[in-house]
C-alpha cells in the first residue's frame, strides 16, 4: 500500500498546476494534496516527511511560476472549508489561511470594519499575502496582523504574537512552512466610507496595471528608494517579447504570458530585464514572484 492511500481523493497523481497560477503555464505536480481539516494535514505531513518528499504551499498561485518539468514533490492546498472559516467578533475578524483575501476585504467593509482595503485588487490568499507581507501604496496586509498561527513540518503547531512578529517590505519573519490562520485587528467605519476608498483602489490599480492580463503582479522587489518599474522602463524594455511572454507596456514590472507561454519564456525574460538593470544603473533586481 503506497503511503498516499490512506487519505482517499485527499491527494490527486500528476495534476497539472498551469491551470492554479495566474501566468497558466508550468508542468504537474508528483503529488497535489488538499487536506480535509489540521488533524489530516498533520497525518499526511508525518508521511511526507517519512518518505522525504519535499513539500510545496500552494496559495492561490498569484505570485508563482512554476517550471515547466513540474514538481518531483507534494502541492499541499489549503483550500478546502476548515482553512477557509471567517469569524467576525466586535472588531476581531480569524481568517483561515486558505481564505481569497479580496473577498475576505469585501466581508469586512460589509462588517464596518477598515484596515484590509489596502489590499483591494492584490489576489491571493491569507496565508500567502501574509507570509511575503502583500501590500502597495496604500498599505500592507502586516500592519492589521495580530496573531498567525502556524504549523511546522513536525506537526507542531504554535501561535505567533504580534510583539514576534515583524512585517517588511514583501517579507515577513514568519519560518513556519505552512500558515493556517491570522487574526486582525480592525477599525470601525461607515461601511459605505470603506466601499468608497476599496474602489478608488481597486480603480488605481486597474488604470495602472495589466490586470485583465495572465500575470503574477509585480515581478521584481522595488530597491531601497528607487522603482524597479521605473528602472525597466528606462532601460526601453516595455513590450519586449521572448515567445510567449512580454513586459507588460503598462507597467514594466509585469511580464504577461500570452496564450502558448511557457515557463522558461518567462524565466528568459526576466533574466534580460535583471540583466539590462544591472548593466544600465549597476542595480540588481530581487525578484518578487516566487519561482518553483
Amino acid at each position: 500500500m503506497s503511503w498516499y492511500e490512506q487519505f482517499g481523493d485527499a491527494v490527486k497523481l500528476d495534476v497539472p498546476l498551469a491551470p492554479l497560477t495566474w501566468f497558466g503555464c508550468g508542468g504537474p505536480a508528483k503529488f497535489f494534496i488538499q487536506p480535509r481539516d489540521l488533524e489530516q494535514l498533520q497525518a499526511i505531513v508525518a508521511r511526507l516527511r517519512e518518505n522525504e518528499i519535499p513539500i510545496f504551499v500552494l496559495g492561490s498561485g498569484a505570485n508563482l511560476l512554476v517550471n515547466d518539468e513540474g514538481l518531483n514533490g507534494a502541492v499541499i492546498c489549503l483550500n478546502t472549508p476548515a482553512f477557509k472559516a471567517v469569524t467576525i467578533d466586535k472588531n476581531i475578524v480569524t481568517a483561515g489561511a486558505g481564505k481569497d483575501v479580496q473577498k475576505l476585504v469585501l466581508e469586512c467593509t460589509h462588517a464596518g470594519l477598515s484596515g484590509l482595503e489596502c489590499l483591494a485588487g492584490i489576489p491571493g490568499t491569507v496565508g500567502g499575502e501574509i507570509r511575503m507581507n502583500a501590500g502597495g501604496a496604500f498599505g500592507d496586509i502586516g500592519s492589521s496582523v495580530q496573531t498567525v498561527t502556524v504549523m511546522d513540518t513536525n506537526g507542531q503547531v504554535y501561535i505567533r504574537e504580534k510583539d514576534d512578529l515583524v512585517f517588511e517590505y514583501r517579507r515577513s519573519n514568519i519560518s513556519g512552512k505552512f500558515i493556517l490562520g491570522a487574526t486582525f485587528s480592525l477599525m470601525e467605519d461607515d461601511p459605505q466610507r470603506i466601499m468608497t476608498k476599496v474602489k478608488e483602489i481597486w480603480m488605481f490599480k486597474k488604470n495602472s496595471q495589466p490586470l485583465a492580463d495572465k500575470s503574477a503582479g509585480c515581478i521584481f522587489k522595488n530597491p531601497r528608494g528607487l522603482s524597479a518599474g521605473a528602472l525597466i522602463d528606462q532601460t526601453g524594455l516595455k513590450g519586449t517579447v521572448i515567445g510567449g511572454a512580454e513586459v507588460s507596456s503598462k507597467h514594466a514590472n509585469f511580464i504577461t504570458a500570452k496564450k502558448g507561454s511557457k515557463a522558461a519564456d518567462i524565466r528568459a525574460l526576466i533574466e534580460l530585464v535583471r540583466q539590462r538593470v544591472q548593466e544600465k544603473f549597476d542595480v540588481n533586481l530581487e525578484t518578487e514572484v516566487v519561482i518553483w
